[in-house]
């Protein structure tokens, strides 16, 4: 599919809309240009806005009155949008939404025009449906009292443990097969804790105020025993935890989660886990490149139980490749038999480096026909079972341009989730791949300083990796 962008700067947004009615498609934005290729779509700005839309048999043009800058981009992704709604008989539910952080968006025009202008304002001119609208209303009231409690000088830490068993066939993120990677993962804590140790320092020295502790991978119960423990006491001793809220460790992968591990993760003061099984039906777990059963989650999670945690938290994902309707459903029933504090219910994202995709899978209409299904059938059965959407951020490439949804039992929200999503605080990062955002007191302004993304690269560069943390004194102290 060809976009031709004549006399304005809408690219990016004209991208993502288009993607969402032609996720297979190769898109080509080409400025400019006085010839046009078929299929295409021509988007131009003079003294009005059109859209001509010109793909197989259909040929249609749209023109509407120039306005302003913000509107007229809003105005010529509508004509585009209401052409391909035809063109493909799909209405995408979250409408010409392409966004991250649609919460964050509601809440802002919520703040500055009232509920009932933000409700029009998505209802009318992004074309949300009457279900998205509803479910990020209630979204956005129980954000609204997590993020009140942040202050100027709050922060959250994340530590990247970048080890997995495996490649899951979704996975995009940069991790490490730990059967290739074994030698690194010893150094790699070694260096962790160094790194962590100096940015303990710095925190001190700035007076900042940490809310919440989040490790994630990859996957963290990779480590032993012993490696877990030292990189949790190195955060226990050398941070001020004397304001903590929420400490949490995704033990991820049940193939990973032994009772050791659980012991030393609980005697760290770590009161939030998660173990993840995607779905329980085995041969989905194959498709996928799970290397555990059904069985083994449900195993791991009764022995997280009789070692005392007390808040778990399960993911599952809708629109897994040869996942089913009645598949879905007998998942999320025998999750809700368990009944963990806190169920995450993401759809499939079809990445670009994702093997999935680099195999070729397509996305199509009867997939996202049948995902849409999954999680309507998830929000009903949630609701039912006294579970409450505290959190909710879409991906691109989402299966059905649908959205990924925290849901938990009162009380039980993930503090860091909503931070990190609705960019509240300053997120610290350390380990490889980490990334840390430094957000302004009291203002929107975000900075952002890179580690290294492979092991090998933080091993073999962290004196450099130590010299940009230096960055975050900087930022301060303007």
């Amino acid at each position: 599919m060809n976009i031709y962008i004549l006399n304005h700067n809408y690219h990016y947004e004209l991208e993502n809309l288009v993607r969402l009615f032609y996720p297979n498609e190769k898109i080509n934005v080409i400025r400019n240009s006085d010839t046009f290729e078929k299929p295409y779509i021509l988007t131009e700005k003079s003294d009005v806005l059109s859209a001509e839309i010109n793909v197989g048999d259909f040929i249609e043009k749209k023109t509407a009155p120039v306005c302003d800058d913000n509107e007229d981009e809003r105005m010529l992704c509508e004509l585009v949008y209401k052409s391909l709604c035809k063109i493909t008989a799909v209405t995408p539910p979250w409408g010409m939404l392409t966004g991250v952080r649609p919460i964050k968006l509601y809440r802002s025009l919520k703040t500055s025009k009232g509920e009932e202008s933000a409700d029009s304002y998505f209802k009318n001119g992004l074309f949300v449906s009457d279900s998205k609208i509803n479910i990020a209303k209630i979204t956005e009231k129980v954000e609204k009292k997590i993020i009140d409690l942040s202050r100027n000088n709050s922060f959250s830490l994340y530590i990247a443990i970048p080890f997995c068993p495996s490649r899951c066939r979704y996975c995009s993120f940069v991790q490490a097969s730990v059967e290739r990677s074994k030698h690194l993962v010893e150094p790699y804590v070694d260096l962790l804790c160094d790194e962590l140790k100096y940015t303990a320092e710095i925190v001190s020295k700035l007076g900042l105020r940490l809310e919440t502790v989040y490790m994630g991978g990859g996957t963290p119960t990779t480590l032993s025993a012993e490696q877990m423990n030292r990189v949790l006491q190195t955060v226990n001793s050398c941070f001020d935890t004397s304001t903590l809220r929420e400490f949490t460790v995704e033990a991820g992968r049940p193939d990973t989660v032994t009772e050791d591990k659980l012991i030393s993760i609980k005697e760290n003061k770590v009161d939030r886990i998660s173990i993840n099984p995607q779905t329980l039906n085995d041969s989905v777990l194959e498709t996928i490149g799970r290397r555990h059963t059904a069985l083994q989650m449900i195993d791991a999670y009764k022995l997280a139980r009789n070692v005392g945690f007390e808040c778990i938290n399960t993911d599952l994902i809708a629109g897994l490749p040869t996942d089913i309707y009645e598949s879905f459903v007998s998942t999320l029933d025998r999750i809700c038999e368990l009944a963990p504090e806190c169920i995450t219910v993401h759809t499939l994202a079809m990445k670009r480096s994702a093997s999935l995709t680099q195999d070729g899978t397509p996305i199509n209409k009867e997939d996202a026909e049948r995902t849409a299904e999954m999680l309507s059938y998830a929000e009903q059965k949630l609701f039912d079972n006294d579970y409450i959407p505290y959190y909710l951020y879409r991906q691109t490439r989402m299966v059905g341009n649908l959205e990924n949804i925290g849901w938990s039992k009162k009380g039980y929200e993930s503090l860091y989730n909503i931070y990190v999503m609705d960019e509240t605080h300053t997120i610290i990062g350390c380990g490889a791949g980490a990334v840390t955002k430094l957000k302004s007191p009291g203002g929107t302004y975000l900075k952002r300083i890179f580690n290294f993304k492979y092991p090998y690269e933080y091993i073999d560069r962290f004196s450099e990796l130590l010299s940009r943390k230096n960055e975050i004194c900087t930022f301060y102290e303007k």
